[in-house]
C-alpha cells in the first residue's frame, strides 16, 4: 500500500469505529505509540508493540465514551508520514465528566505498515 492508501484507510477506520481492524491490517507488530502525557493513574506514555497499543485502546474504550468525533485529514507528508486531526467530545464513564478532544496524530509508515504514532494534545 502507498502512504496515501494507508492514510486513507486509517482515517476511514477512525471515522467508522473499526479501530481493531485498522490495527490488525495497517500496523506493524513492533509499532510504537507515544501519548503527549503519561496515562492517568501512573500508566505509561509510550506503548511498544501492537499488543500494548491494543491494550491502550481497550483502556480507553473501557473508561471513556465518545460523545462526538470528527476526523480530519489525512494530511500526507512525503515520504513516510501523515497526520490526522481529531475533534470531538468524550465522557469519563466513572464520573460522567465531559471534556473536549482536540488532538493531532502524526503517523510514520515503513515497508507498508504504520510503525509509529504520536499524539499531541493539551490537558
Amino acid at each position: 500500500m502507498t502512504l496515501q492508501e494507508i492514510a486513507d484507510a486509517l482515517a476511514g477506520h477512525c471515522r467508522n469505529g473499526t479501530d481493531e481492524e485498522g490495527l490488525s491490517t495497517l500496523y506493524a507488530e513492533d509499532a510504537v505509540s507515544v501519548e503527549a502525557l503519561a496515562q492517568p493513574g501512573g500508566g505509561p506514555q509510550v506503548f511498544e508493540g501492537l499488543e500494548a497499543i491494543r491494550g491502550k485502546h481497550d483502556y480507553w474504550n473501557n473508561t471513556m465514551e465518545v460523545k462526538s468525533m470528527e476526523v480530519l485529514g489525512p494530511y500526507p507528508h512525503q515520504p513516510d508520514k501523515f497526520a490526522l486531526l481529531f475533534k470531538g467530545e468524550a465522557i469519563v464513564k466513572e464520573s460522567g465528566e465531559s471534556f473536549p478532544m482536540d488532538e493531532v496524530a502524526i503517523y510514520t509508515v515503513k515497508d507498508g505498515k504504520i510503525v509509529r504514532e504520536e499524539f499531541f494534545y493539551s490537558m
